[in-house]
């Protein structure tokens, strides 16, 4: 049986033992997280990204000092169709560093966000300097384009440095890493140009644009079918007779296929692809199972280069 003694010093260690717990938490949703103040050594900076190709980028660049969240992250799942929920606003509410595609990509990230005024926000399109062109649609997947997401890289460095000042050399050291990785594909590009500028390519949607411009190759699929596509809408049976017949005329050596977002009127044109023996390169919007940022767009590249050569 406990005597008093006993029973006194198992009370004055449970509340010591409580104690050190309460000293100890560090978690995201601390005083100094919810002001906005650097975040203490032992605690990682919370990152909430739209899609997991720009939580990867943030991962690359806050390695073990940062806990990225990915809303969108499913390879089956079409982003442009994806809806926001309730759960999906209470994370963008705890983050301390919050990256956006922008460009109408992910619009419920900046109407999920505004009642978070102490998050760094970070908007990839807006970063690119990308504009629409004249009469045109801005294209918005510019994590095709290599020299966007070095420069998206070294804004999330900027930003995890002021929530960490302790880190900032860190980051910037990190980011500069992973810059340094991203020039063996700008250098495939340069390589897919010399061999191959200005010959025909076809799209399902303008997702590779970034990519097949940067290696000098020229867009043959008539805008308002890819366009039709990206929106969701029925492609005209005049459009669609004039992408059909890109491939059977032979005037493109490749389709670039989106394959997160097939349809029957892309699997029409892919069909037409395959009929016509013009290889077929598939892409996607979101990282595929067991890829991180580079190695995906490595086999992009690679992919791409190889159908040229054939």
């Amino acid at each position: 049986m406990p005597t008093p003694l006993s029973r006194s010093l198992a009370l004055i260690s449970g509340v010591a033992a409580a104690a050190l717990l309460a000293g100890c938490g560090g978690s995201s949703d601390s005083d100094d997280d919810a002001k906005g103040g650097a975040t203490t050594d032992s605690a990682k900076i919370p990152v909430v990204a739209s899609t997991n190709v720009w939580g990867d980028v943030a991962k690359q660049v806050g390695g073990d000092k940062v806990d990225v969240t990915s809303i969108i992250s499913n390879p089956d799942q079409d982003p442009h169709s994806f809806e926001a929920s309730t759960r999906n606003q209470l994370t963008l509410s705890k983050a301390r560093l919050v990256i956006a595609n922008g460009g109408g990509y992910d619009d419920f990230v900046a109407r999920m966000t505004k009642s978070n005024t102490s998050a760094a926000k970070i908007d990839a399109v807006q970063v690119s300097g990308h504009k629409a062109p004249a009469g045109g649609e801005l294209n918005e997947h510019v994590w095709y384009d290599f020299p966007t997401v070095e420069k998206v890289a070294a804004r999330i460095a900027q930003e995890l440095g002021k929530a960490s000042p302790g880190d900032a050399a860190i980051f910037e050291k990190n980011a500069d890493a992973f810059t340094a990785k991203l020039k063996p594909l700008t250098q495939k590009e340069a390589a897919i140009k010399k061999n191959h500028a200005g010959e025909g390519v076809g799209i399902t949607e303008p997702v590779p644009l970034y990519m097949t411009e940067a290696a000098g190759l020229e867009n043959k699929t008539p805008e308002n079918f890819s366009e039709a596509i990206e929106e969701g809408d029925d492609v005209s049976p005049q459009v669609l007779k004039e992408t059909l017949d890109l491939y059977s005329g032979k005037q493109v050596k490749v389709l670039v296929y989106n394959e997160q977002t097939a349809g029957a009127q892309t699997e029409k044109v892919k069909d037409a692809a395959d009929k016509a023996g013009v290889p077929v390169v598939p892409v996607t919007e979101t990282l595929p199972q067991g890829k991180d940022y580079l190695s995906w767009m490595t086999s992009n590249v690679d992919a791409l280069a190889g159908a040229l050569d054939k």
